[in-house]
């Protein structure tokens, strides 16, 4: 009984000088097309600092919240630790007093707009780990009130929107779609990117009712140049998880071309750049050491799980991430070829790891194939090192951490060699082969290089 009326109490609190339920939607509009409405943004890493940028730039008072202080303190200091945000971007609007941080989620009763940017990774079984999501949502159940907004970005499996957020909201008595709007818009960030960053990339959006979708297609069409509506948050959950199979499966099917062309002693990268000439029906995907980052070699992972959850069984995202997950093994059989033609063994050889991002010029780690190449090579008894100017530490999950070597003429000529595995823009290719006693090459970074002692590998 306590906790009926407390929640009975709470709602009449929530919705104390808020206009009438037929104004909330009008009421919540007119504040999103004046730049008056408060949004907040729950997590402040590589989707949510961003976001929160672009809407701070446009003229909204946005509050980030984060868990970590660390980050709150960063933020608030007028820093950015995103490699694609400068400091001056953050500073600019902490100065101006349109964007703070707070990891205090108290602030969500009086924000207008909140859009949630956590994680979501796969745990050790490869199943969905939805518990950030849950997380946040548990915390602005705690504030919802009617006229508020909620959108999920975080990338997540079908259904997640409808299943998960709607009901823990509804709790507090209030009903979506009447007093308050829930809707589900897909992050598109590809960090890196010097063309397409987050307010020139299009955004997808569907809502839980008509009346959410509305809500959220104009705020998020004040902050991006094109907004694209969807009937649902499934089919834009969908959009998202379609985009990144599309591409995990395609890189599956190039990458055992790759496989292919090696046994046949055809260069793949020959055959790409032939097949690219079609001026239709091709599009070139590239052989690569495996899969990086939070996306593509997670996201068609949420996917398979759902159908699993049907009975159907999801042969070409399993086969594609299968193909992807050895590729770093076949990295190691190259090295370990390149070694054996000067005559010597991947057990004891100096084998120097240049560029251990999962993409060129990032500093993001995130189920970056390096890390499997470095593993499996010291369990096959090489001694391992690295150089990597955005990367300057590697926490391993077994052994000491490993430290960014300085890259020079002796370090270079004192390893048995060297394994492009992340070709940043940096490296100077040409004084690498030419520095280097053999060089296994998985990026084609070596493409222009000249090679007059047969020294390159390629997968």
């Amino acid at each position: 009984m306590a906790a009926k009326a407390s929640k009975q109490k709470a709602k009449r609190n929530s919705s104390k000088s808020l206009p009438p339920r037929g104004g909330i939607v009008s009421s919540l509009e007119s504040r999103i097309k004046e730049r008056s409405a408060i949004v907040a943004v729950i997590g402040m890493g590589y989707v949510g600092l961003p976001l929160a940028i672009e809407i701070g730039r446009v003229g909204f008072n946005v509050t980030g919240i984060d868990i970590l202080e660390k980050k709150v303190r960063t933020v608030n200091s007028g820093k950015s630790d995103i490699n694609d945000i400068k400091n001056s971007d953050v500073k600019e609007l902490v100065d101006l007093k349109r964007l703070y941080c707070t990891s205090d989620f108290s602030v969500l009763k009086n924000s207008d707009v909140v859009i949630i940017c956590v994680p979501t990774p796969l745990n050790k079984t490869k199943d969905p780990d939805v518990s950030y999501i849950l997380s946040a949502v548990d915390e602005i159940a705690k504030y919802v009130h009617r006229g508020q907004l909620v959108i999920l970005e975080s990338t997540t499996y079908p259904g997640t929107t409808e299943e998960l957020i709607r009901p823990k909201l509804e709790e507090s008595g209030l009903k979506v779609g009447k007093d308050f709007l829930l809707a589900f818009s897909p992050e598109r960030v590809d960090p890196g990117n010097q063309k397409y960053a987050t307010r020139n990339t299009p955004k997808v959006v569907g809502g839980t009712t008509p009346v959410c979708l509305k809500a959220a297609k104009l705020f998020y069409e004040q902050v991006i140049t094109q907004v694209i509506p969807t009937s649902s948050t499934k089919s834009a959950e969908m959009v998202k998880l379609l985009e990144n199979t599309f591409r995990s499966v395609n890189i599956a099917l190039v990458n055992e071309v790759a496989l292919m062309c090696d046994r046949l002693g055809i260069d793949v990268w020959e055959v790409i750049d032939a097949a690219a000439t079609k001026p239709f029906g091709f599009m070139p995907f590239y052989p690569g050491p495996g899969l990086g980052g939070h996306c593509i070699p997670i996201d068609p992972h949420y996917l398979s799980w759902k159908l699993k959850s049907l009975n159907y069984y999801a042969r070409f995202i399993e086969l594609a991430g299968d193909i992807n997950s050895h590729m770093p093994e076949y990295v190691v059989q190259k090295i370990s070829t390149a070694l054996n033609s000067r005559k010597l063994s991947i057990n004891g050889a100096r084998v120097l790891i240049l560029g251990v991002a999962y993409k060129k010029d990032v500093s993001d780690l995130r189920e970056s194939p390096a890390l499997d190449v470095v593993r499996i090579l010291q369990e096959k008894g090489a001694k391992v090192s690295y150089c990597d100017q955005f990367v300057p530490v590697i926490k391993m999950d077994h052994g000491p951490d490993l430290k960014a070597s300085p890259l020079n003429e002796k370090i270079l000529k004192s390893y048995d060699c060297a394994a492009i595995v992340t070709d940043h823009s940096y490296f100077n290719y040409q004084w690498i082969v030419d520095n280097s006693r053999v060089v296994v090459d998985t990026r084609n970074a070596t493409k222009n290089v000249i090679d007059g002692r047969n020294k390159i590998f390629k997968i």
